[in-house]
Formats: C-alpha cells, structure tokens, sequence
C-alpha cells in the first residue's frame, strides 16, 4: 500500500495575482500613514505604490475583481450589550463573537424554539382551542379569549408578531397535551441541533428556569431559517389574522424594529424580561449572504437595536465573498512509476468560496492528502487524494483532487523494444528508397 503524505504550505498560490497586489498595496498605504517624519521611507513606499498603481493600470487587474474590496483590518466594534455573537448562515462559521458561550436568560427569544416545532410537528390549518391556562398568562399577549378556536399557522403570527405568550402556551398544549411536555420536547430538540447550553423552562420564555447562549440561539435559528415557513413568518412586519368575533380580524406589528429600520433585515426575534435584559435575534440578507446577530442583555431597546445594526454592518463590511479555490487548478503533481511520463498533476473540479476578510484570505494554508507516487496506468479524472483549507487550526474547506491527464504504463523493455521496431521500419523505407 502506497504511504499517504501530508504537505503543508502558505496558500498565497490560492489567492489570485490582483487579490495579492491589492492587499500589498493596502499595506503600503498603511505604512504611508505611520512614516510620519521619515521622508526617505516614505519616498521608497511612494514609489512601491506608484509602480504597483502603473502595473496595474498596464494588466487591466483592477477591472478584474469580482467582489468589492472589504475593509478586512477594521476593529470588531464596540458595543454596550453583555453577550453577542453573528453567524454565517451558509456554514455556521462565527464572524463576530463577544462573551458568545456565556450562559444567559433568553426571555422571549425561546418563542423561536416554540414556532419551529410547531411548525415542523402541527398542521397549520389544525384549530386550536384556546384555554384558560393561555388566555390568563401575564407579560406580552396577542389578546387570546378563552375558548377562542384559531388556526395554528394564525396562531404563530400571533406567536411571533406582537410575542403573545398566550399564543405560546396555546400551541404548546396542542401540539404536546401539556406545557410540561412541550418544554421537554423543546429541550430534545435544542440537543439535536447542537445547542447543549440551552435549556426551557416554558414555552414563552417568561420564566426564569431558562437559559442559552448567544452562540446557541443563532445555532438554532440557523436551523430554523432553513425551513420556508419559519423564514417567511419572522420576515413577516405586519399581518392581519382572522379572529372570532371580529369581522376585520386581528393587525399584528412585528416587534423586530430591526426589520423596519434595517435595509436587509429579514428577521427574528425580540425578547425581554427583567433578568435577562433586552435581546434580539435578528437576521439580514445582503447580496444573497444571509447572517444571524444575537444580542443578549442589553439595557435599552435602543441599545439592542444599535449593538445588532453595528454587528450586522461589521460583518457585510469586512467579509466579501471570494473564491478561494478556483475549480480546474493544477495544485500539485505525484510522481508515476511505470509510466511513459514520471509525473502527473493532480486538478480539483470543485472550487471553494466563502465570504472572508482580507487578513484571512492571506493566512490561509493548505494541506495536501496523497500518496507519495502512482504506479501506471494513471486513468484521467482518477480520484487520487485530497486538499485541506485551513485557517488557523480550523479546517474551512476541502475537496477532492484527480489526475489531469492519463498516463501509460511503460517500462525500459517496452522502449526498447519500440525504438528497434522503429529502427527496423526506417530500414525498410530506406531500401525501398534506394530501390527506386
């Protein structure tokens, strides 16, 4: 069995030649600005930025950039709000984090739990018989009558919309029977998605035998946003739902200012009680690229909204959308024994694009996992190993690599013997020259 073997290098390779200048030349501009009283370095910088600029303007690579320049050595920013955390939606990576792991009350923002297995466990043209456990909860409310018959996909506008703990404790009885079982469906569910410092104490938040964490409630809404009905609901400002005894039916206004203030913003969660202090989930969608912020703790509903746009603005900001890894590149050869050619390159067909900052994009490594050498015949397109994208010590991406063209088995006999049967074919047209 052939050894498998690990190489590791600095991925500049990865970045493509106008990526690099234009880091290069953000860095020249910084150091332009800290040369302060050095005219002779400031001159020599001056010049490396003039001939870049010409180099530039020369190749045409400016007009080739396909994403707009990201302000990749911005600070994180500042804000007052205890714990926060953001996510990118598409692999769960964290692009901003602030006491992201620490255990806190999440007041109503449990009511996301709440929505998505009613979702995913009720029919929402199921009716639901309001009680008088539900009617008669205190805090926030959607103005639920006891005995009141209501559809569930209303109910969970009126869940979601205004926070109505009624409505919490209405669809909990329906769904499970009982809130006590309901919250332990809650709590199996939270471990299924991976958010194991979470735990429910009811299915409105209001209690105080809660808690989670700002990294496992953007988990779970990560989750939650992947099915059509909760991302339509939370992206939802206002909705008027039928009710009985009222012809017009009930106007229900989202709680979220975020989606009203916020160019993006596109849910989802609002929540507060005494202890847990002011929270948002919220979530916004630039250019296709879909974030989750969770501020836990605020002291102000201005201070959750601020602290969640400067999240939300820090990461579309400083984190564009780059390929990585274009599809089709020669990453590396192996050599082939037996073979007519001693080596071949090994291509990945899939590319690799995340959204990240300049800083990352340059200390990205890769690893390479293949064997020390093939022995003919080498079939093209052969799977022969693997790359690894790591940033840090955390792995980003990675994809297969195959062989960019066949190789023949071949061997000194076979060469031999092909040059003497060459040698006797130019024999032959030899004689047959001189005989005519």
């Amino acid at each position: 069995m052939l050894r498998p073997k690990c190489i590791r290098r600095i991925s500049t390779a990865f970045i493509p030649l106008r990526d690099r200048i234009r880091i290069t030349m953000k860095t020249v501009i910084c150091g332009l600005g800290c040369l302060t009283g050095r005219p002779k370095a400031k001159r020599s910088a001056l010049f490396i930025l003039i001939v870049l600029l010409a180099f530039l303007t020369e190749h045409n690579i400016l007009a080739q950039q396909s994403y707009t320049t990201a302000k990749c050595y911005n600070a994180p920013p500042k804000i007052a709000s205890p714990s926060a955390v953001a996510i990118d939606t598409s692999n769960g990576r964290i692009m901003y984090h602030k006491n992201a792991f620490k255990k806190r009350q999440m007041a109503s923002t449990a009511k996301i739990m709440t929505a998505i297995l009613a979702i995913e466990k009720g029919d929402r043209n199921d009716l639901v018989t309001v009680s008088r456990r539900a009617a008669y909860i205190g805090g926030s409310q959607a103005h639920l009558k006891v005995g009141e018959k209501i559809k569930l996909g209303h109910l969970l506008y009126a869940l979601m919309l205004p926070s109505g703990n009624d409505a919490a404790i209405a669809i909990a009885e329906h769904i499970s029977g009982s809130v006590e079982q309901f919250v332990l469906l809650m709590d199996q569910k939270a471990k299924e998605i991976g958010a194991h410092n979470t735990k429910y104490g009811s299915p409105h938040g209001l209690d105080r035998n809660n808690y989670s964490t700002a990294y496992d409630l953007a988990l779970i809404t990560r989750y939650c946003l992947e099915n059509p009905t909760f991302k339509e609901l939370v992206r939802t400002k206002n909705k008027v739902i039928p009710r009985q005894g009222s012809a017009a039916g009930k106007e229900y206004r989202n709680t979220n200012k975020l989606l009203f203030t916020y160019g993006g913003a596109d849910g989802v969660k609002t929540g507060y009680t005494g202890p847990a202090g002011k929270c948002l989930v919220a979530s916004a969608t630039k250019n296709d690229w879909q974030v989750v912020s969770v501020v836990l703790g605020a002291k102000s509903t201005y201070q959750r909204f601020n602290d969640s746009a400067k999240i939300l603005d820090y990461v579309f900001d400083n984190f564009p959308f780059v390929t990585v890894l274009p599809k089709g590149r020669k990453m590396v050869s192996v050599s082939v024994l037996k073979g007519k050619k001693d080596s071949v390159y090994l291509i990945n067909r899939d590319e690799i694009t995340m959204h990240l900052s300049d800083a990352e994009l340059a200390e990205i490594e890769r690893d390479f996992l293949i064997p020390d050498q093939l022995t003919a015949p080498v079939v093209q397109e052969q799977a022969v190993g693997k790359v690894i994208l790591r940033l840090g010590e955390n792995i980003i991406g990675a994809c297969d690599l195959y062989a960019a063209e066949s190789v023949r088995f071949w061997t000194v006999d076979m060469n031999l013997r092909k040059i003497f049967e060459n040698w006797i074919q130019m024999n032959k047209m030899l004689q047959k020259h001189m005989n005519l």
